[in-house]
């Protein structure tokens, strides 16, 4: 079970090792990233490789971190978790201390964002970063078969359940039917829910009880 990168690694143990696996849940995933996507981690990436202290990715050997490129990394990557209805509903355009004319963070969501790259700096590693979106992009269990997806998830042979969440742009319910249908089309037992979540991609890692109650009445079913 995983969401996200983990519901890919999830998948690809179900084609790679279908013996072992009897049942793969996999949420807010998709079988391979968009351009979009790709093009998302890619300026997170830049803004970690340009920092000054980044050294190649030896910064340890300098007794330093490249952390301003890792928040700017962890600020971009964020604004792609949330949805712009949770966005706005949370943040809107609400000023701290009204308008300064200056490049401070001066409306709230500018502060969330800083907060969430200082925090995230403190204990994320630049090089694991970079190597995850890398490991993001290169998914594609369909580049083997020539773009055939049925045919990429023709191995596995466990019972799958399958989830996305109706906000979440970055990893959307269209791409999460695409192995759905891929599935259907090797007749392999699969179930599908598209939860109605207003919270985008972060929706997986949050207790929204319609999701819960999927995930609890099928692990019930086969715990039977």
């Amino acid at each position: 079970m995983g969401g996200s990168l983990g519901g890919m690694q999830a998948l690809s143990w179900a084609i790679r090792y279908p013996e072992r696996i009897r049942n793969a849940l996999v949420i807010a995933a998709a079988p391979n990233l968009s351009a979009q996507n790709i093009a998302f981690n890619e300026v997170a990436r830049a803004a970690i490789l340009t920092d000054p202290e980044f050294h190649d990715g030896h910064y340890y050997a300098y007794g330093v971190k490249p952390v301003r490129g890792l928040r700017v990394a962890r600020m971009v990557g964020h604004i792609t978790y949330i949805s712009d209805e949770q966005m706005g509903e949370k943040f809107g355009r609400q000023l701290k201390d009204g308008i300064q004319y200056s490049f401070r963070p001066e409306f709230e969501i500018e502060s969330y964002l800083r907060y969430q790259g200082e925090k995230f700096s403190e204990y994320f590693d630049a090089n694991t970063y970079l190597r995850i979106t890398k490991a993001l992009d290169y998914f594609d269990p369909a580049l083997a078969t020539g773009g055939d997806l049925a045919r990429a998830l023709a191995p596995a042979t466990c019972r799958f359940l399958v989830i996305s969440f109706t906000t979440d742009w970055r990893f959307s319910p269209a791409r999460a039917r695409e192995i759905v249908k891929a599935l259907v089309d090797t007749r392999r037992d699969v179930s599908y829910a598209e939860i109605l979540a207003p919270h985008g991609h972060d929706a997986f890692l949050l207790d929204t009880p319609q999701y819960h109650a999927v995930v609890r009445t099928y692990l019930a079913r086969e715990a039977g």
